[in-house]
């Protein structure tokens, strides 16, 4: 069988159109958990007095998660049901959040890390289960729209998530304990009282993901298991032989890697003198502007995709990030802040884009093929690392010089796409 014949294949799970708001609160909820991080970053840099290559351990921990758990995470769905699976991801999630009380009452960095850990495992079920859910739910010609219509919901998350990390975690400003005049007892005590500040909002959202946990599990039945006899005929490493999967995977890879790697490091850039020298908790807040950028693109996005070619969409998208990118990277003052700020419009269209660019015409492999594509969010572990060595030594604007390269990329990925190139390629027998 020929990758072409695989566009009438059945897809591998069928869902109910009314699944689709409750989807939609599922990107809402992973996306507000992850942006959370971008909050926690400035305040454990100055609990913690670390570099930037440092605190972006905070990222490697939250998104390694993705490389680990996806893959099991995609079994787990094929064995017991896609929303009996979110259930357990957001029980996760919720265990991810209480535990960050025991690591501030603590006043240790790397408890930090293993909470970010386990609530990543949960978000990446969630992940995985909630895009090809999204998909399916209605008109296979209008995946891409519908798609991105929900990642508008997961950015509307993402634009008022700083605006509540700016309220809960950063408003009291940041505070570094003195580690030469403290003794180490005082020392852990002082990083204890400064990350309290996490406690509070963190346990606000545990019970909140209980609260839709009930709701998934009470509608279980909306989504049928996928088929794990169907699933099971083509191995993880065999999907990879089709191009349009296997470059697609590559560029969610660097697409995460950019768009984390730039949001991680707002703040402090906006907190920096190249920039605005903001105080900690207005730079915060100023974060909003970027996802909500994602936001409304992301509504527009889900018309634009409509009418022109995604592949097409998604390169011009690129380019537009690339130029703005390099532009703040050369520029100070509000011409660096806005252009930076603005990458976030460029953003919006990208992820869902290349997810249902990706899985187009595998059908029945989507289960195993969505597996793939968010064990490849580990860009968002990978990158901001490479992000924040390049920051440490050149600088945050020179940084931004890394995600330029990962547009580069996806511009390309786009084209090759939107002419048919990857089409051509694609003469695997399966």
């Amino acid at each position: 069988m020929t990758t072409e014949s695989l566009a009438g294949a059945p897809p591998a799970i069928k869902t109910s159109p009314r699944l689709l708001g409750l989807v939609m609160s599922l990107f809402f909820a992973f996306g507000f958990c992850t942006v959370l991080v971008d909050s926690l970053i400035p305040k454990l840099k100055a609990t913690f007095a670390l570099n930037y290559a440092e605190v972006m351990l905070t990222q490697f921990c939250f998104f390694g998660a993705y490389f680990i758990v996806s893959l099991p995470a995609s079994r787990l769905l094929i064995r017991v049901g896609y929303l009996q699976g979110v259930v357990i991801g957001l029980g996760l999630m919720a265990l991810g959040c209480l535990l960050f009380t025991p690591a501030a009452n603590a006043g240790v960095y790397e408890g930090f890390l293993a909470a970010l850990f386990i609530l990543a495992s949960g978000v990446t079920i969630l992940q995985v289960a909630a895009n090809p859910l999204a998909a399916t739910a209605g008109d296979p010609t209008k995946a891409s729209s519908r798609l991105t219509l929900a990642q508008a919901f997961n950015s509307l998350a993402t634009t008022v998530g700083p605006l509540f990390g700016a309220a809960f975690i950063l408003s009291k400003g940041l505070a570094t304990p003195d580690a030469a005049t403290l003794s180490p007892a005082a020392l852990a005590a002082a990083r204890g009282v400064a990350a309290h500040t996490v406690q509070l909002p963190f346990m606000i959202i545990a019970a909140v993901l209980v609260v839709i946990a009930a709701l998934c599990w009470f509608f279980r039945d909306w989504a049928e298991r996928p088929h794990a006899e169907a699933a099971n005929k083509e191995g993880f490493l065999k999907l990879m032989r089709h191009p349009r999967l296997a470059l697609g995977t590559v560029s969610i890879f660097v697409y995460v890697g950019a768009e984390v790697s730039i949001g991680s490091g707002m703040s402090n850039y906006l907190m920096s003198a190249h920039t605005l020298a903001a105080p900690a908790a207005i730079a915060g807040g100023m974060v909003s502007f970027y996802w909500g950028g994602a936001m409304i693109g992301r509504f527009i996005g889900s018309a634009v995709l409509r009418a022109l070619k995604p592949g097409f969409v998604l390169t011009g998208c690129a380019l537009g990030a690339i130029v703005l990118a390099l532009t703040s990277s050369v520029t100070t003052g509000w011409t660096a802040a806005a252009t930076i700020l603005a990458v976030g419009l460029c953003n919006s269209i990208m992820f869902p884009t290349i997810f249902t660019l990706a899985i187009e015409g595998l059908g029945e492999r989507a289960a195993r093929a969505s597996g793939l594509l968010s064990m490849a969010i580990v860009g968002g572990a990978v990158v901001p690392l490479i992000y924040g060595v390049v920051a440490d030594k050149a600088g945050l604007n020179v940084a931004l010089l890394v995600p330029a390269a990962c547009y580069a990329w996806i511009a390309v990925y786009g084209l090759l796409t939107g002419t048919g190139a990857v089409d051509r390629a694609d003469h695997v027998t399966v």
